[in-house]
């Protein structure tokens, strides 16, 4: 019998009249995530968005681990399409179920009828439902308050709809509806976190990430473009922009003092970073500072650093503390990938005694002995571009 995902889009649902800009945005997303696994038919009613499989050959287990990654949905179910009569609610009901059923304890009816012309209102058909279930399952208690199997019917206006219990989405609002901004992306824990965070606020990524050699390996490159590869299972396509920074690296350990160079080496980073964002016309910068987590995470080393940020930048792990980090890390997958032993450009020439709390006069004092300019053209030319598919 026929089986469909049913989506309930959650926080969409408080966008007034441009709901259904960001529901057409959360379906296209949402195709473009399944068109590998064949074709589907999308349609929108009533904050649900039924996604219909059109080949029996689709794998709908597939498709609803797909379904939970993408931004905007709050939670889907899969679902089999009934009859707008009892008797066949039951029946496919029984059937689809059947398996939970027989190894449960307990479990629960509840019933929406969206379709006001369907005879049985909800109470009757819980009540009836119920009733048969019992019947073919006499082991069964029912349980409203914590059951093991939860059946629901939704009564629709073209069809019936039963479910178990809905499965938990990715949340947050459709990537694209607020927007661009480019990711610095070290190959730490933090700002592949960082970037999962905005994606879900809407915000299409892209990354860029400062590379070394011969200081910097091989292997550590390819560490940032397995996490960019595990961040678009959430994030979708994403390009990596890849920029060689050892020239930039060598200058600054030459002419800038020994506890500035943590300060002037992020200062480049954000320039040019700013200048990668605004030719890709990103409206910000992310990156996965997290206050007091490090010498140059401090409140006036932040300060620093923004004063030459073309952009806003955004940090939306700047207040969390490392285990809730973690925690994220771990749940998105990039955890693992992230603490991988290859060093990353900002280890190189690491002062034994930062300043913490540097002075901004200070620092632009410091960077006058350097060919700013100079030192940005060469490294945005040199820039290498990876393409990034999940």
């Amino acid at each position: 019998m026929k089986e469909i995902i049913l989506i309930k889009t959650g926080e969409i649902a408080l966008k007034g009249l441009n709901k259904s800009s960001f529901e057409d945005v959360l379906v296209k997303n949402t195709k473009w995530r399944l068109h590998r696994l064949g074709p589907f038919r999308f349609r929108k009613a009533q904050s649900t968005i039924y996604c219909e499989p059109q080949s029996d050959e689709i794998d709908l287990e597939e498709a609803c681990r797909q379904v939970s990654h993408v931004f905007g949905i709050a939670a889907f179910s899969r679902a089999r399409v009934a009859e707008k009569s009892f008797a066949d609610i039951c029946q496919q009901t029984l059937d689809f179920l059947s398996e939970d059923l027989e190894y449960a304890q307990t479990f629960k009816v509840e019933a929406k009828r969206a379709d006001k012309s369907f005879p049985m209102k909800s109470p009757e058909i819980c009540r009836e439902l119920g009733a048969r279930i019992l019947q073919r399952y006499p082991h069964l208690k029912v349980d409203v308050e914590h059951p093991d199997v939860l059946v629901m019917v939704e009564v629709r206006e073209t069809a019936a709809y039963i479910h178990g219990k809905q499965l938990p989405g990715a949340g947050g609002i459709p990537i694209g509806t607020s927007g661009k901004a480019a990711l610095l992306i070290s190959g730490g824990i933090d700002s592949p976190v960082a970037g999962y965070m905005m994606a879900k606020r809407g915000l299409e990524l892209c990354g860029v990430h400062f590379v070394s050699p011969p200081y910097t390996g091989e292997r550590a490159r390819q560490k940032v473009i397995a996490l960019m590869e595990k961040m678009a299972e959430y994030c979708g396509r994403m390009d990596l922009y890849v920029v060689p920074f050892t020239r930039i690296q060598e200058e600054i350990r030459d002419k800038c003092p020994e506890e500035l160079f943590t300060i002037v080496m992020r200062r480049f980073m954000m320039r040019i970073a700013s200048q990668v964002a605004q030719r890709q016309d990103c409206g910000a910068l992310i990156t996965g500072e997290s206050v007091g987590q490090v010498a140059s995470q401090t409140v006036k080393a932040i300060a620093c650093t923004d004063a030459v940020a073309a952009l806003p930048v955004f940090r939306p792990v700047i207040g969390m503390d490392k285990r809730e980090i973690i925690g994220i890390a771990q749940q998105i997958d990039t955890f693992e990938t992230s603490i991988l032993p290859y060093e990353d450009c900002c280890t190189v020439f690491t002062p034994k005694h930062p300043r913490t709390r540097p002075r901004l006069d200070l620092v632009e004092a410091a960077e006058q002995a350097l060919e700013i300019d100079k030192l940005i053209a060469e490294a945005v030319e040199g820039i290498e571009l990876v393409k990034i598919k999940r």
